[in-house]
């Protein structure tokens, strides 16, 4: 079942109606930013449902539009209201120049980390071994079997060592 797509302006206009707003995204995209009347409710957590507490409507949101519009069926089985996507997600919505909340103290999004992280490895033993050695380019080598490594099974060594820095603290469950 697929849930059909609202743009910002009637997203906006039903929640001021009472209806719910759901930010699909993990507590540390949130954490940084959402919409203020957002709730956040991670897909990890979708599956006891969404209490809508009496609401008509729930909208589900996340960054772009896309992550609500790949996992649309779940999402439609967890509410038992009408449902549905803001079109373009959170980023739609401040193009349309609606408020949202914004807490640069918060931590860049975990995965965004990792692949500057990844990124910056990856270069370094570009530029390293095309002026020292050739041996730096093992360190190339070693990223992507960890990105591949992570693709493939879920875990993510760089994310859970990230996860430990100091300014990740707030991250840590």
């Amino acid at each position: 079942m697929s849930l059909p797509s609202i743009a910002a302006a009637e997203a906006r206009r039903l929640i001021e109606r009472g209806a719910i707003l759901v930010d699909i995204r993990d507590r540390d995209e949130f954490a940084r930013e959402h919409i203020e009347q957002a709730r956040s409710r991670p897909l990890s957590t979708l599956s006891e449902g969404i209490d809508a507490g009496g609401a008509q409507h729930v909208i589900f949101n996340c960054r772009s539009g896309m992550r609500t519009r790949a996992h649309a069926g779940k999402l439609a089985q967890v509410v038992a209201c009408e449902a549905y996507i803001l079109e373009g997600g959170l980023d739609a919505w401040k193009r349309a120049g609606l408020p949202v909340h914004t807490d640069k103290r918060q931590p860049l999004e975990l995965m965004r980390q990792v692949q500057l992280a990844a990124g910056g490895a990856v270069l370094l033993g570009a530029v390293l071994g095309a002026t020292l050695t050739p041996w730096f380019y093992l360190l190339c080598g070693a990223v992507g079997a960890g990105l591949m490594l992570a693709g493939a099974t879920g875990f993510c060594g760089l994310a859970r060592a990230l996860q430990l820095m100091p300014w990740n603290r707030s991250l840590r469950t």
